[in-house]
């Protein structure tokens, strides 16, 4: 696993053993930073359930202003932690720790942010419950992306929020939300 592009392209990134995770592949990456080019640079950004830090760290390498990474697992932590330090980015380059919950990340926040990835356990709902909480929350900026991935096309009707594209990579499945009232202003 390696950052694709920025300031950081080619750099290995220190990662999990076994076979029950699965990082986001580098194919699957840099056609997802393909589509978001336009979006990271200056972005505040969340990566919800970070794990190892690899979407998080690939928005700092091309400029975003800040990532909270966040996710519950100490094991997860301390690999972001190593690939940190091995960046040498600090919270002087906007990196923002939070060890918790998904629930209680999304409750601590205030500000919207203009990028938010979702990539929870595959067999677990909490990503439908961080979306649908980001919802009620205001915590997407009204130009914002959330990026989910799971292994099917998000289908929950959210209110506030569409679903504007959806793309297939092998076994993940990159669906692609926004404000609703953002997609209408368009049209119009």
């Amino acid at each position: 696993m390696r950052i694709i592009g920025g300031k950081f392209r080619s750099r290995v990134l220190a990662e999990f053993g076994g076979k029950d995770v699965r990082p986001t592949s580098d194919r699957v990456k840099e056609s997802l930073f393909n589509i978001l080019s336009l979006k990271v640079r200056g972005a505040r950004v969340l990566d919800l359930f970070s794990g190892s830090g690899a979407l998080g760290l690939e928005c700092l390498s091309r400029g975003a202003a800040e990532v909270t990474f966040n996710d519950c697992a100490k094991e997860s932590i301390a690999i972001l932690q190593k690939n940190l330090t091995a960046l040498k980015l600090t919270k002087a380059d906007g990196v923002i720790l939070s060890n918790a919950d998904y629930a209680v990340c999304l409750e601590r926040q205030i500000k919207p942010f203009d990028l938010i990835f979702i990539d929870p356990p595959y067999m677990e709902d909490y990503g439908v419950k961080a979306v649908k909480k980001i919802a009620e929350k205001g915590l997407l900026s009204k130009d914002g992306i959330i990026v989910f991935e799971r292994h099917c096309p998000f289908d929950e009707p959210i209110s506030g929020l569409e679903v504007y594209d959806i793309r297939k990579y092998g076994k993940a499945v990159l669906s692609f939300l926004r404000n609703s009232e953002t997609g209408a202003e368009r049209e119009g």
